[in-house]
């Protein structure tokens, strides 16, 4: 076991504890000793305190570049990048459609509670429109991003949704991205029981399929649900493909060959 005795400080009942267990399962299952896990700013990013693994904390936005870092130095790792909608969708949207555009050789998972739960209630990116917070008291006005329509749009690689009370299905895609060489994406419905609570819409309308679809008809399903409507909302592996990856296309040079080289 994997699991630190660590005091958990997750609210009762949080998706994130869904998404730990099938995490735990997953990193034992591809190895231990050559998994580092690297996390964000928010409730997931308590996840590297639960779990006996090699992490790193990154700052807030940024656990991508440091993911990538820790990839193109160490290439013998599998990186798992742990990420919250707010850290990535947010602060960190242009480090999320720059490693999908060069197909960075990290497994991204995002748990995505639609909204800023940490810090009690704002609306992310992902959050419906007319969401009541704290810096929205008379409701959001905007639309919610679909990140999976977006990491389409990215030309990623591999493109899943998963739903952390189904914690199977979510180990399993969690093994299939890291075993896929390029940029795996993976977008967690991970309720907040605290600040705003999607167990019954999940628990009704989510369902699984069965992948990966072709380019079209993975981006068709993606956008079947739009955040915010009652639509029927599908999980599982919409798309892979495999090709080069952004490590592939680096030569290592020495630092005499830089300070010659002509700009």
């Amino acid at each position: 076991m994997i699991k630190l005795d660590t005091k958990n400080t997750w609210c009762p009942g949080c998706g994130n504890f869904g998404v730990q267990k099938a995490l735990e399962d997953a990193i034992e299952k591809i190895g231990v000793e050559k998994t580092v896990l690297v996390s964000g700013i928010g409730c997931h990013g308590k996840m590297c305190d639960y779990l006996d693994v090699k992490s790193v904390c990154a700052l807030h936005g940024r656990a991508i570049p440091v993911s990538q870092g820790v990839k193109i130095g160490n290439s013998e790792y599998n990186v798992i990048c742990s990420v919250g909608d707010g850290d990535t969708y947010n602060e960190g949207m242009e480090h999320f459609v720059h490693a999908a555009k060069r197909n960075a050789d990290i497994t991204l998972i995002v748990h995505d509670n639609r909204n800023f739960a940490l810090t009690a209630r704002q609306f992310t990116a992902t959050s419906p429109r007319g969401f009541v917070g704290a810096s929205t008291p008379k409701g959001s006005f905007e639309k919610p991003l679909n990140p999976l329509d977006l990491a389409f749009s990215c030309n990623a690689s591999f493109i899943a949704r998963g739903f952390s009370s189904k914690m199977d299905q979510l180990t399993d895609l969690i093994i299939q991205g890291v075993e896929h060489k390029g940029f795996s994406f993976i977008e967690i419905l991970q309720p907040c029981v605290a600040w705003f609570n999607t167990f019954p819409v999940y628990n009704e309308k989510v369902y699984q399929i069965e992948g990966p679809l072709s380019y079209t008809e993975g981006r068709e399903k993606a956008r079947e649900w739009d955040y915010e409507s009652d639509s029927p909302i599908a999980t599982g592996l919409f798309y892979k493909e495999e090709r080069e990856v952004e490590q592939q296309n680096r030569k290592e040079v020495s630092v005499d060959e830089i300070l010659k080289s002509k700009i």
